[in-house]
């Protein structure tokens, strides 16, 4: 077992991890997909618009072009997916799918997790939204007030940069070996775990874990078994 004991601050991943995003865009997707008479499924799409988005935030990273905004890498993802399918969408259109980001819900399993958490930990997101869209995330959809929300656009990279967890730290005044990175993407354990972080991979679809020397600290399913993890 892990000990936890060093660890202050529990900082969390929102995409995917806190916010259910297939939940909210596979209705609209399969709707607007069946209307153009496309030849592939909701879950298809939105597996090719995920993948994409990381690539369009490594791409960024990676040219050191600074942090683009999270909406708008998401934007640049979604027009590609779509030329690669040779599915034709209006600048409507697409804006109306992009709206869905803003309307994101959060799994059941999160709010009464966070209550007990809350009692020995701080509770921080970190997240590769911009500042303005995680507020807006966690006040309005979440409904939970965290300790501090940390954007990426403060350290002009993506996840996994190290700048972002190192930077997400010492904006805490603390050491790295005091935080613990919650996420359900695994570059994101990766990438906490190997700047001195503690990470707890949520492994919310069943998926292999990477093969890398980096590797979480622990696995669960779900946020109440991260509680019990932690409260053991």
């Amino acid at each position: 077992m892990p000990d936890y004991s060093a660890v202050h601050a529990l900082m969390f991943d929102l995409f995917g991890t806190i916010l259910d995003l297939g939940g909210t865009f596979l209705p609209p997707l399969t709707l607007f997909l069946e209307a153009k008479e496309a030849a592939l499924s909701g879950d298809t799409f939105w597996a090719q618009w995920r993948d994409r988005q990381r690539i369009e935030q490594y791409q960024d990273t990676l040219m050191m072009l600074g942090h683009c905004g999270y909406l708008e890498a998401a934007r640049r993802a979604l027009v590609y997916t779509l030329r690669r399918n040779r599915i034709e969408a209006t600048a409507g259109e697409i804006a109306t799918l992009m709206k869905n980001w803003r309307d994101l819900s959060p799994f059941p399993d999160v709010l009464p997790a966070l209550k007990r958490l809350q009692t020995r930990y701080k509770l921080v997101v970190l997240s590769n939204g911009e500042p303005e869209f995680i507020q807006h995330l966690a006040a309005t959809r979440v409904g939970w007030k965290f300790d501090e929300l940390f954007s990426v656009s403060q350290v002009s990279a993506f996840k996994p940069h190290p700048a972002v967890y190192r930077g997400a730290a010492l904006h805490l005044r603390l050491d790295v070996n005091q935080c613990l990175m919650v996420s359900s993407n695994a570059f994101d354990a990766v990438g906490a775990r190997a700047c001195g972080f503690r990470a707890i991979y949520v492994n919310r679809h069943d998926l292999p874990a990477d093969d890398h020397p980096c590797q979480p600290d622990q696995i669960v399913q779900h946020f109440a078994e991260l509680a019990d993890v932690l409260f053991t």
